[in-house]
């Protein structure tokens, strides 16, 4: 029976036109790779990256007439029809942060308050509490623009600069993200610039209660009494801070810029991600530096870098995913390629020639970032999530592209897979688990500051990146890891939900962060009928759908139940098909129903298609549409399934 008590399909897909299916997604995806052997697919967020594209170019009276419509064009589409506002992933409730920040935009961009669509959005955020309930980053936002005064904001004082990493609010126990977006952010709080704004536009309309009028603009959510403790923190700060000398304060303000200008990172801009590099650009003009200066230059041109441009519309990306979706492309071509019915073989091989050697190129050897403050005599060899960003190596990232250089066999990769085999090994937290870039920053406390009401300030361990850590160090099988992998599992044996799945940090939800957890434990060598396994393995029965697939919905972030949807979606059916067969069962009916669901979801290019949002960024603040999901697992689930039937052992050896 499926998840709603219905009778599940039974349909079974011929090898003829499993092969079919196979053929045409592989070559989909082979004619995605770009020349030098990589692969980029889009990475989209929802309205309030667009929307702080067109108000950031409103601060600095930069505005670029026809991309700010196309951008409009954009933000009116994704509207939501049912609440009049904008959700954070697609067909989502109402955010009133995203909702205010979409307005403010789409005013900015000159569209009328009185149009239907504008009247609309301003009477559900009036009917939501108003403008002066919005989270913390667009009270931020709205200060820039003289709409809220800086006293709607937490204390945050640029002071905390000069905190050594022993302190307990220093940044440096705080996330990459968070480090890279408030340095920039703390120099625009302590000198407190007005944006050029030169259309005199402002959201007035937007507030309940006039913004000199509110009284308590620190409202939670409180996760925890420490919420009121900080509170009352930030209230006691408040009348202080203008007792900090002159002195220090400048030392600070400095300390800020010493941390940001070794971290530019080119064209690829700080951090690799738009909050931190729009926050630099902003940081740069009110500091006085000239748009012409290389470094306020290079700043800019990084922010250009994410907007993608279409024919009638046009958006901002939050970053880019260059290494993850080649690593994971990788694997999915290879798998198509493998096997007595390989796909290509030679020619594909040859091609993943190219990918190997472009991601040797991008491997990271001569920076030490951030994470070395808690591991400095480790080397550094990992690899980034972007093109670009030597500072922030990604432990996820890394276990990927160590895997499919490792599978890709070629001589060349030995060196890059052993140091990114140290660097694995070294990044592991004192819990066992590994974060996505440090190495044990848990201090959960901090998550309960005003600023944070985003509630990831900080990168702990979480099970989908343990997981393919596990997966890389078991796949290259060198006996001194075993320890390290024993950790490792043992932290996921303790992180197991009650129901028997595991949560997914980075990639919509428990369906995603169980396959991942299964595939560890195969390539481990944990027992296909150890109890954590068949615990996993009912309930991923349990939530597949009448039709075949799989499919789990944002709202799990939040409260809704585990691992279901409205309907099947590509990349969480091969998540849900490639975790059974990790767990042995690639001839249990549930993964023959997903392989038929995926072979009648195929167009006649050889893709898929979904809509709804397929990872996070922040749950419950950010999440995000990988482009690429769609088009890679399946056609790796799919391969999986056709390679195992002539497997005499029906186990694999490595992570995916």
């Amino acid at each position: 029976m499926a998840a709603d008590g219905s009778a599940l399909s039974d349909t079974q897909l011929s090898g003829a036109e499993l092969d079919r299916v196979v053929t045409a997604a592989h070559t989909a995806l082979g004619g995605a790779q770009r020349d030098d052997g990589h692969w980029v697919y889009e990475l989209e967020a929802d309205a309030t990256i667009p929307a702080e594209y067109i108000l950031l170019e409103h601060f600095l009276d930069r505005i670029d007439d026809e991309l700010e419509q196309k951008m409009a064009v954009y933000l009116r589409r994704i509207q939501s029809e049912d609440h009049g506002g904008w959700p954070l992933y697609h067909d989502g409730d109402f955010n009133i942060s995203a909702s205010v920040k979409a307005y403010f935009a789409l005013k900015a961009a000159g569209d009328d308050i009185n149009a239907p669509h504008m009247k609309r959005a301003r009477e559900a955020i009036l009917d939501h509490g108003g403008a002066e309930r919005t989270n913390v980053f667009t009270r931020f936002q709205l200060a820039l623009f003289g709409d809220v005064p800086w006293r709607a904001t937490p204390v945050m004082p640029v002071e905390i600069m000069l905190l050594p990493p022993s302190a307990f609010f220093s940044v440096w126990n705080m996330s990459y993200w968070s480090r890279t977006v408030i340095a920039p952010l703390l120099v625009l709080a302590a000198l407190r610039p007005v944006a050029v704004n030169p259309r005199r536009v402002h959201v007035r309309e937007l507030f309940v209660t006039p913004p000199e009028k509110v009284k308590d603009w620190i409202r939670g959510p409180y996760r925890s009494a420490w919420g009121y403790v900080f509170k009352g923190l930030d209230m006691a700060m408040r009348p202080l801070l203008p007792l900090v000398p002159a002195r220090t304060h400048q030392k600070a303000i400095k300390a800020a810029i010493d941390f940001i200008e070794p971290r530019l990172n080119g064209k690829d801009g700080i951090g690799a991600i738009y909050p931190a590099m729009a926050n630099t650009v902003m940081m740069y003009r009110t500091l006085g530096v000239p748009d012409t200066d290389p470094r306020a230059a290079t700043a800019w041109e990084a922010v250009q870098r994410l907007v993608v441009t279409k024919d009638d519309e046009a958006y901002c990306q939050p970053c880019v995913s260059p290494i993850w979706d080649t690593g994971l492309s990788g694997h999915a071509m290879i798998e198509a390629a493998s096997g007595p019915n390989g796909i290509a073989p030679e020619a594909t091989l040859a091609a993943l020639k190219k990918t190997s050697a472009w991601l040797r190129s991008k491997q990271i050897l001569d920076v030490k970032g951030d994470w070395a403050v808690r591991n400095p005599g480790l080397a550094p060899g990992g690899w980034a999530f972007q093109y670009g960003n030597d500072y922030y190596p990604d432990v996820d990232d890394t276990a990927v592209v160590g895997m499919l250089l490792h599978r890709e066999g070629d001589p060349a990769n030995a060196e890059a897979i052993e140091r990114a085999r140290v660097w694995i090994v070294g990044m592991q937290s004192s819990n066992g688990g590994w974060g996505a870039f440090d190495i044990d920053n848990n201090k959960e406390i901090l998550n309960h500051i005003p600023f944070a009401d985003h509630g990831a300030l900080l990168d702990p361990p979480t099970a989908d990146v343990t997981a393919r850590c596990i997966s890389f160090l078991a796949q290259l099988g060198n006996p001194a890891d075993e320890p390290v992998i024993q950790r490792g599992l043992e932290y996921l044996r303790r992180d197991q939900e009650a129901d028997g799945s595991w949560f997914g940090r980075w990639g919509t939800n428990y369906v995603y962060g169980t396959w991942s957890v299964l595939c560890a434990f195969n390539a481990a060598g944990v027992s296909h009928d150890d109890p954590a396994v068949v615990r996993a393995v009912e309930w991923l029965r349990s939530v597949q759908r009448p039709d075949g697939g799989w499919g789990e919905g944002c709202e799990s972030y939040e409260g809704g139940p585990h691992g279901t949807y409205k309907e099947s979606l590509p990349s969480q059916t091969a998540w849900g098909a490639l975790a059974l067969m990790a767990a042995g069962r690639r001839d249990d009916p549930a993964v023959a129903r997903a392989m038929s669901w995926l072979a009648s979801q195929q167009d006649e290019n050889g893709e898929w298609h979904e809509d709804p949002y397929n990872a996070v960024g922040f749950p419950k603040v950010f999440y995000l549409r990988y482009h690429g999901y769609k088009q890679f697992f399946p056609l790796m689930a799919l391969a999986r399934y056709r390679n195992l039937e002539s497997s005499n052992t029906r186990r694999v050896a490595f992570g995916f």
